[in-house]
């Protein structure tokens, strides 16, 4: 009989059963997939900018709303890069949704805005220094994102920086990158993480848009073919070792290096090299071609098969009653 429910700081923030955020993937987050997750007891996190207008965002937040009875969450770029940033804000607290996590970049803006609301902010962070800044500016818990990470990952692993922010941080900790099964869950919230952000074996769901290739690959490809590329976006991303990546390496060329150490030319290089690397994820998200490109982190290990996202998260909480006491 499956357990009613975990007992931590998550799930008593957010009124869930289970202390798991489907983590906000690029491209790969939908509604479809955020009202499975809500209905099987955890909740979910969109990325802003996986719509293209703000009315297609309003609409996709009020139909998750309409469907699911539970807290949705989504997530804001919030760096100079992201243009759209302050009408995402806005839309977000017009329609009350329930958290905002903020990635790569400094979340002032959207915390103050937030706490008029009660609307919950959670923050990406990869080391101590941001985790007490954030916590400084009214972070309601941080996002440790460890080197397992999917996506745009971190340079410590999970023990360790659980351990440091613990340790220097008073706010929550949820843990994000390395958990890809009940046991490694249930070894995290023992490390003292109140929950954790997992998405890349939510990849391989009946209800993720993303093209069936992409999808057979999370189950076919493991850990030992994650590896890290700094050419998508300005910032070290996980990506499949595939024939494509191998051809055309990991590193940014002599001259995008040259533009991202300029200090007048540092912030358009950034910009143009994420928005090139975003629409090469799109086309290989969805289409099937050569130069194929796709995010993903080393929890694929345990994904060997393309299941419903409620079969996920069921075998999940499964496995977490398996581990012995």
């Amino acid at each position: 009989m499956k357990m009613e429910k975990i007992d931590t700081t998550l799930t008593r923030m957010l009124g869930i059963r289970y202390p798991i955020i489907m983590a906000p993937m690029f491209l790969v987050s939908n509604t479809a997939m955020s009202i499975a997750a809500i209905q099987q007891g955890i909740t979910a996190a969109i990325p802003a900018l996986n719509y293209r207008t703000e009315e297609e965002f309003k609409s996709a937040i009020r139909q998750i709303k309409a469907q699911a009875k539970g807290p949705i969450g989504i997530n804001l770029i919030v760096n100079k890069s992201n243009f759209r940033m302050k009408k995402d804000l806005q839309t977000c607290l017009d329609l009350h949704v329930d958290f905002i996590i903020t990635s790569l970049g400094s979340p002032k803006e959207v915390i103050r805005a937030c706490k008029k609301e009660g609307i919950k902010v959670f923050c990406d962070v990869t080391e101590e220094t941001y985790g007490r800044k954030v916590e400084d500016l009214g972070a309601d818990a941080l996002i440790a994102v460890n080197n397992q990470a999917g996506g745009h990952a971190g340079k410590l692993s999970p023990e360790e920086l659980i351990s440091i922010l613990i340790k220097t941080c008073e706010i929550p900790v949820i843990s994000a990158g390395g958990v890809g099964n009940g046991q490694q869950w249930k070894k995290v919230l023992e490390l003292g993480a109140c929950g954790v952000s997992m998405g890349s074996p939510f990849i391989a769901s009946h209800e993720a848009a993303v093209s069936q290739e992409y999808k057979e690959a999370i189950v076919q490809y493991g850990a030992k073919d994650i590896v890290m590329t700094t050419k998508l976006s300005g910032t070290p991303c996980t990506v499949i070792n595939t024939p494509y990546v191998q051809k055309v390496g990991t590193d940014q060329s002599w001259l995008e290096k040259l533009l991202n150490n300029n200090k007048k030319l540092k912030k358009f290089a950034k910009m143009l090299t994420f928005r090139k690397g975003m629409k090469s994820l799109e086309k290989a998200a969805f289409n099937t071609t050569y130069k194929t490109v796709w995010c993903a982190g080393p929890s694929i290990e345990f994904v060997k098969e393309i299941r419903p996202v409620s079969e996920i998260i069921a075998a999940m909480v499964e496995e977490y009653e398996a581990v012995p006491q």
